[in-house]
Parts: C-alpha cells; sequence; structure tokens
C-alpha cells in the first residue's frame, strides 16, 4: 500500500504574555519537529480509578504507538474543579508522577531523532541516571471524573 499523506512539520508556541509595572515580562518560544506524519488525539474521560491512556512499544498494536516514532506528547486538563495525577513509566517498572491541575497541560518531548526511547529514569531513591524507554502513561482523577485532551505526534 502506498501512502497519500505527505510529512509535515509540527510547530509548537508556548507563549506567555504578562505586564508586570508596566513592562511586558512575556516570552514566546517555538519549537519545530520535521517529518510528522502521525497524530493521535482524543479527548478521554479519566476516573477516579487509575487507567492507562497511552501505551508505547517497539511495534504499532491496537492502542499502542511505536516508541521511537513519538517525538511530542501534550496532555491538557479539560476539568474546571479537579486535578489529574499522571504516572509515567519506564522500562523496569520505575515510575514517577506529577499533578496536572484544573486547566494545565503537561509536554513530555520525545527525543527528536529517538523518539521516546532512552528518554525517562526514575528511583525511590537519588538517582545514578540510566534513560530507558517510556513504556506508559496513566492518569487517575482526583475526586471526580475529568475529561482530558492527548496529542501525540509521531514520524
Amino acid at each position: 500500500m502506498t501512502t497519500t499523506i505527505t510529512s509535515a512539520t509540527l510547530t509548537v508556541e508556548l507563549k506567555e504574555t504578562i505586564e508586570l509595572n508596566g513592562m511586558d515580562q512575556g516570552s514566546t518560544n517555538t519549537l519545530t519537529i520535521g517529518s510528522v506524519n502521525e497524530i493521535f488525539k482524543r479527548i478521554v474521560t479519566v476516573t477516579t480509578s487509575e487507567a492507562e491512556i497511552l501505551a508505547f512499544g517497539t511495534a504499532a498494536a491496537s492502542g499502542t504507538l511505536v516508541e521511537a516514532d513519538v517525538k511530542y506528547i501534550r496532555l491538557t486538563n479539560l476539568d474546571d474543579t479537579n486535578h489529574i495525577v499522571l504516572t509515567f513509566k519506564c522500562d523496569g517498572n520505575h515510575e514517577f508522577a506529577v499533578k496536572l491541575d484544573k486547566g494545565q497541560s503537561f509536554i513530555y518531548n520525545g527525543d527528536l531523532s529517538g523518539g521516546l526511547v532512552d528518554t525517562m529514569d526514575a528511583s525511590a531513591s537519588a538517582l545514578t541516571v540510566d534513560l530507558v524507554d517510556l513504556v506508559n502513561i496513566t492518569a487517575d482523577a482526583d475526586s471526580a471524573s475529568c475529561d482530558m485532551e492527548i496529542f501525540v505526534a509521531s514520524t
């Protein structure tokens, strides 16, 4: 099968706008990721029971994205009241978790050449960093279900 999809460049613009004491203190930073030819985008309901929202592996499969191809992940809590806890698991079952408060976004950048391969490490004690592959992300809502937008770009 020959594809009819032409790769494109994803442009991510992070912009803060604030004026303090009459002076612009904002900032704009732009990242471009070339050769993107796959987008995974959906809105999911995150319940108060931890559930896998993204899985990564060495081959495409039902519900699994190719780890070496994922270059950019954005997770946005669309709720206006409750937070979500995101848990990132790597090879070896090490995990780290972050709180994603109402209305906030979390960006996990893959390596521009290797995707999610060798991008994460976690430990219960001080790290001697040994980066390994991100294998999945789970989400758990605080006290009530929350909607969350997932956006993933792959090459």
